[in-house]
């Protein structure tokens, strides 16, 4: 499996319009060589490293197959649906959520990456877009791309190929894990199998363990004959 990067993008926080708060949601388009470190992209920055940024949320790619999908849904901001848009660092296409799965390693340029969890998009994309509910649009579809974390430090440009050099042994693609987060009881023992994927960032395999114990919980607690 390899795609080619068609873009490469980073930017600096700055106020959102019309919100004042900060966000390096807004990212230009790099050429030329860039350095990639345990920290991401040479010249990218978060604005809240509470939530956004660190070794698990290195690299943000965003698959450009779906600008195509938004524009379809919100026709009215089509010319604004382009790659960069949605504030990731790369762009490709003919990779999705559908084959890319957790603890997946590739070449990327002269450095190795791991796919390590989803993305969850925030209300930043809605006051950027001024789009209210297209962040959650966006998380129910399932199309909110995911982040690397950098194995080995290198460079990457645009044109690039994305080649996937190892996969765990029983894989599990995000198209799946985000089929599980909106069942409403989804099976405890696949929860688990997900937790237990190797290269799956830890908040996600204690909130997948969690939500498995308290699934087991209420099965056995509703399983109680009445007492009365």
């Amino acid at each position: 499996m390899r795609v080619a990067i068609i873009g490469i993008y980073a930017g600096r926080p700055a106020p959102l319009p019309g919100d004042g708060r900060a966000s390096a949601i807004f990212k230009r388009p790099l050429a030329g060589r860039v350095r990639v470190t345990s920290a991401g992209l040479e010249g990218d920055a978060q604005a809240d490293r509470r939530v956004h940024g660190g070794p698990d949320k290195a690299l943000h790619h965003f698959p450009a197959d779906h600008y195509r999908r938004l524009a379809a849904a919100v026709p009215e901001l089509a010319s604004e649906f382009v790659p960069g848009a949605i504030g990731e660092n790369l762009s490709s296409y003919g990779l999705t959520e559908t084959e890319a799965c957790i603890g997946d390693v590739y070449q990327l340029g002269s450095a190795r990456v791991q796919l390590s969890q989803p993305r969850t998009p925030c209300w930043k994309i809605d006051k950027k877009f001024h789009a209210e509910g297209l962040a959650q649009a966006i998380a129910v579809a399932g199309i909110a791309g995911w982040y690397y974390r950098v194995l080995q430090a290198g460079e990457i440009e645009v044109g690039d190929t994305l080649r996937l050099i190892e996969r765990n042994a029983q894989p599990f693609t995000l198209a799946r894990m985000w089929a599980l987060g909106h069942e409403l009881r989804p099976d405890p023992e696949e929860l688990d199998a997900l937790a237990a994927t190797p290269g799956l960032a830890a908040p996600w395999v204690e909130r997948l363990r969690n939500r498995a114990a308290w699934l087991r919980r209420e099965t056995t607690t509703s399983a109680r004959p009445d007492p009365s």
